[in-house]
């Protein structure tokens, strides 16, 4: 019956506990539900019967004042299963609260520049809730989903030098074949570290991993390195956009072809790399690098500078697919400096399947926020590329696969060497 079910010692959640969930959206991730045991199965349940107050905080970074506390909008409720699931009777309450791109209350990040704790981090999030008509009160995390992010092993590590690891997260599909194609997202700035649920949250790059873009693949790996640092760092621990040498791209490299010979079953005429920022200067130096490895590359907010490649190496990366995203307000990567002369320098050289979507600004592509009339930070390109938005060419027409016009993944699944 449901009553047992809900009220067995290893499903019941104690009066004061709650369960968390996180999911990632275009800006970040949101804290946007909270799942919490009542004390009968309940078959109706009213939104306008709880209040939701949350605290965050770090032991580095730190949090505006006016960030650290408040209270959450319940929208929603639902009678749930334990993970969130609705049902008809249970034991279980889902809030769903209200997120959006200017409520910082409601992310479990905070982004820091303090040299101890840079980038974005998991902040301390605590939540209390309060069911105002009989006062009880559920104050204590039990358990955290992550929807999508959860499928994904976090458990990789790399030795790429002695001493020295990479952590990475890896995605392996239910349908695999053996001649599945391997997706490779490499995060921006914000994302380094040891905890590989940052760059697969911290923008939506577990996306990859989502029911509609493996449906274009039929099945593909999906692995997310992480590094330690930033991918651009030289040996000093310095930003270079391509003047020297990085001291991560050999290790990467390394690491993915390990990964490829852990899994016979990829197709290794079909593995894309990809990234946004940092990891887009990456992407384009592992792909100048090894041209032949890569059947295709997609990189937004590219941070490589044309400046600092040759002619040579161009017209040596002509024949690769390459599909970058940009916009024209990105103020850190500044698109005349370094992908509208990469991508016209490619042009030049004679490439054939080079195709670049260069928008006015980022906007709210959810139409909730103000849709066009809401503009994202212009560094936020790779919002294009998660939701597999990017569908233009740098004149503005539509990309076409034999005729027929294309998303940026379903032309990117269509590539192989």
């Amino acid at each position: 019956s449901i009553c047992a079910y809900a009220f067995t010692p290893d499903n019941r959640i104690a009066n004061n506990e709650y369960t968390l969930v996180v999911e990632g959206f275009d800006w970040g991730p949101s804290v946007n539900k909270v799942i919490i045991g009542m004390d009968a199965p309940a078959s109706a349940v009213d939104f306008k019967d709880f209040s939701v107050s949350v605290e965050r905080s770090h032991n580095c970074a730190e949090i505006p004042a006016a960030q650290v506390k408040g209270s959450r909008s319940v929208v929603y409720a639902y009678v749930s299963d334990g993970q969130g699931k609705r049902v008809k009777e249970g034991g279980f309450v889902t809030l769903v609260l209200a997120v959006a791109p200017n409520m910082p209350l409601g992310s479990p990040f905070q982004y820091s520049q303090k040299a101890g704790c840079r980038g974005n981090q998991w902040v301390d999030y605590k939540v209390s809730v309060t069911n105002t008509k009989t006062n009880q009160v559920w104050n204590k995390e039990k358990n955290r989903l992550m929807p999508l992010v959860d499928e994904f092993d976090l458990t990789g590590k790399y030795e790429y030098e002695a001493g020295k690891t990479m952590s990475y997260a890896a995605f392996t599909p239910g349908n695999k074949s053996n001649k599945t194609p391997l997706i490779i997202w490499l995060h921006g700035g914000g994302e380094g570290g040891t905890d590989p649920t940052i760059p697969l949250i911290g923008n939506k790059a577990f996306n990859y991993a989502s029911a509609d873009i493996q449906s274009y693949f039929g099945a593909a790996y999906v692995l997310v390195p992480q590094c330690p640092g930033a991918w651009m760092h030289n040996k000093e621990g310095v930003m270079q956009s391509g003047s020297g040498e990085d001291v991560y791209n050999k290790g990467l490299m390394a690491l993915i072809k390990e990964y490829v010979t852990k899994h016979p079953d990829i197709d290794r005429k079909r593995i894309y790399v990809g990234g946004c920022s940092n990891g887009g200067y990456m992407a384009l130096k592992l792909i100048l690098k090894e041209p032949d490895y890569f059947a295709a590359g997609y990189i937004s907010a590219l941070a490589y500078q044309s400046q600092y490649i040759s002619d040579q190496q161009m017209t040596g990366i002509k024949h690769v697919p390459i599909w970058f995203v940009h916009s024209k307000d990105d103020a850190t990567t500044i698109p005349d400096q370094t992908v509208v002369p990469v991508y016209q320098r490619l042009k030049a050289a004679g490439a054939k399947n080079v195709h670049f979507s260069y928008y006015d600004h980022v906007i709210d592509l959810s139409g909730f926020f103000g849709g066009e009339n809401y503009h994202f930070p212009g560094h936020w390109s790779w919002v294009y590329s998660h939701v597999n938005h990017a569908k233009t060419d740098f004149d503005g027409s539509p990309v076409k696969l034999n005729g027929k016009p294309v998303t940026i993944m379903e032309w990117m699944a269509a590539q192989s060497k």
